[in-house]
């Protein structure tokens, strides 16, 4: 059994009114915050409960949320497009009720909404560009300090066979053995830097630390292609939460309007294959990262992008 996302519906909005602005500056960000305010009391309600307590899926699904006009879907991320901020406005407007929105600067230069859509390039890789492969489970930057609270997820255009995939702590954890609980609490295991986040620079393991903190209500850290146990016992703990989160899993098919918030500290995702047709009628997201506050004494933060750098600089 497995639970699926908490769905809300938002009633028809007015999606016509022209969005300009720059959406990483703070006055954007502050219009978001005021955009929030006008939106219906339950779809507030609802965030503002998931963010005190998420639910047992470790996901959210808001749907009817209003995105404007939507043009052909770019080749790449950082293509630029016809369309105005009008959904950029919306994501950020929902983030502001979770926390403080930012951006990394690996990805695509630390912009606070990142498009993500199919690429030729990343097919076959486990990238958020990738479509012929299934995107392995992953709890969203598992290997960095400042990982994000909260992932949200805005489409713009859907695809009928790309499902989201969510597998939660909270129900992953009965299918456990005994054994295999306590070896996810010590720190046995270690993971890799993803390749986006290298800038060139080597890839190394970062130190080993637990998959699961907080006994009373466990909270995890999990990436199914890099994550790697120290010992035998551990690498036997990964296999089996791995298998678990795999018999133990939710799909969502995301469609145009949805805005689906993963609370990343108790839910890993993925995707399923999908066949892009490249011709600008793909899958479109939109995508937003969430802390709960900005950290005020981190020295690798430039106003809301994390600049923190990874991996062993190479040799001349």
């Amino acid at each position: 059994m497995h639970a699926a996302p908490l769905e809300v519906f938002c009633p028809a909005l007015p999606s016509t009114e022209h969005v300009d602005g720059d959406i990483g500056c703070e006055h954007f960000i502050a219009a978001s915050k005021a955009y929030a305010a006008t939106l219906p009391e339950h779809v507030r309600q609802a965030v503002g409960d998931f963010r005190r307590e998420s639910h047992a899926s470790g996901a959210l699904l808001l749907r009817g949320l209003p995105i404007g006009s939507v043009p052909a879907t770019p080749a790449l991320p950082t293509d630029t497009t016809s369309k105005d901020a009008f959904s950029e406005r919306t994501l950020l407007a929902i983030a502001t009720l979770l926390g403080e929105p930012i951006g990394y600067q690996p990805e695509l230069g630390g912009r606070l909404i990142q498009n993500l859509v199919p690429t030729r390039a990343n097919q076959d890789r486990q990238t958020s560009t990738s479509s012929s492969v299934p995107l392995l489970f992953h709890t969203e930057t598992a290997f960095h300090p400042y990982r994000p609270a909260y992932l949200a997820l805005l489409c713009l255009r859907g695809d009928l066979a790309a499902q989201t995939t969510l597998s939660s702590i909270r129900e992953v954890w009965p299918m456990l053995s005994k054994a295999t609980q306590e070896a996810l609490f010590e720190p046995r295991f270690r993971t890799a830097i993803d390749e986006s986040f290298l800038n060139g620079r080597d890839n190394v393991l970062g130190d080993a630390l637990p998959v699961l903190t907080n006994r009373s209500d466990p909270t995890m850290v999990f990436d199914e292609d890099l994550m790697v146990g120290i010992d035998a016992g551990a690498s036997a703990a990964l296999a089996e939460l791995g298998a678990a989160t795999s018999a133990c899993h939710a799909r969502v098919n995301l469609q145009a309007g949805d805005l689906l918030i993963i609370d990343n500290a108790r839910a890993v995702h993925g995707r399923s294959p999908y066949a892009p047709r490249f011709d600008g009628t793909d899958r479109w997201l939109q995508r937003t990262f969430v802390i709960d506050q900005l950290p005020v004494s981190a020295i690798d933060l430039d106003g809301r992008v994390i600049t923190t750098p990874f991996g062993k600089a190479r040799a001349a």
